[in-house]
């Protein structure tokens, strides 16, 4: 398991975060996930051969959820 940690902004509350983060705790092979409003960190672990679809389903939850939110990777 790899923990993956990126850059997430343009979330213009805490609870906005916390609501996010549950949308992506119901994605399937991903755990320990966590969004910092504070820190504007998003983490996560999952296994490295999911990465690619893990982050698919990360980024289409938050166009949803949240369309301003943008994430990059540190």
């Amino acid at each position: 398991m790899q923990t993956y940690k990126y850059k997430i902004e343009g979330l213009d509350c805490a609870a906005c975060a916390n609501e996010l983060e549950d949308h992506l705790k119901k994605i399937g092979n991903i755990s320990n996930v966590s969004i910092s409003f504070i820190t504007e960190k998003l983490t996560f672990s999952c296994q490295e051969d999911h990465k690619s679809e893990v982050l698919k389903q990360i980024k289409k939850i938050i166009k949803k959820e949240e369309p301003d939110v943008s994430i990059e990777e540190v």
